[in-house]
């Protein structure tokens, strides 16, 4: 439980996941949930059943018994030996430091004892976030749910070599064609790999917008499309 009596960790890092939604959206970046239901143990046993670039697992920490309240920081957790997961927590690090406010104590740390790290068929990132046994840990957590998420979004951008795009209330959209399909791609770029192509006249959700490319939402895939070629 939170010392601040807000509710417990569960409670709390589902609201920084509700407030990273928007920003995953907007920035093309397909996710997969878990549920409030599940355990760690399920969440990763859920995860390998699938292909992922990324396990990430936000928590926020407590100190060991008679050093209650006494600790503060944020720590991002990565398996030993993991490049990408090395590099994806030292991402996550550098841009929570712009916002925490004791940048120095904002670290990653290397474990083979947390599962969700250890466990992953992806390479994994543990982001202990503050703590929640620290009063002012607690309140600047509760007061920066926006902040951080936009800071985790920086940084899977960063990790997934994408431009970062402020998120924008969704629209539809319609696919305005002369012939031929319009080509969803992984990145705004001629170049992006086609992931999927849309027909004439199908409906779009516009998540973003970045010179002259939108982030749309089309059947089970999120990525870019030309904007010239889609009517809002």
């Amino acid at each position: 439980m939170y010392v601040t009596g807000s509710g417990s960790e569960e409670y709390n890092m589902n609201l920084l996941a509700d407030a990273l939604v928007p920003y995953l959206l907007s920035n093309g970046i397909q996710y997969k949930r878990n549920q409030p239901d599940m355990t760690a143990g399920s969440s990763v046993r859920d995860a390998n059943t699938g292909y992922y670039d990324l396990y990430l697992a936000l928590h926020s920490n407590a100190s060991p018994e008679g050093r209650y309240g006494e600790n503060r920081g944020i720590i991002a957790f990565y398996y030993p030996g993991s490049t990408q997961g090395q590099r994806a927590a030292e991402l996550i690090v550098e841009e929570l430091r712009d916002i925490y406010p004791l940048p120095n104590q904002v670290t990653t740390r290397s474990t083979t004892t947390l599962g969700e790290v250890r466990l992953p068929n992806a390479p994994a990132v543990l982001v202990e976030i503050g703590y929640h046994d620290n009063y002012a840990d607690a309140v600047w957590l509760e007061g920066h749910w926006d902040a951080i998420a936009q800071q985790l979004a920086r940084a899977l951008t960063r990790f997934f070599g994408l431009p970062f795009i402020y998120p924008m209330d969704p629209v539809t959209g319609t696919v305005s064609l002369s012939y031929g399909t319009l080509n969803l791609r992984s990145y705004p770029s001629s170049t992006g790999t086609v992931i999927a192509s849309i027909p004439n006249g199908a409906s779009v959700t516009v998540y973003g917008e970045w010179q002259g490319w939108y982030v749309v939402h089309y059947r089970n895939y999120v990525g870019y499309a030309a904007a010239a070629y889609i009517d809002t």
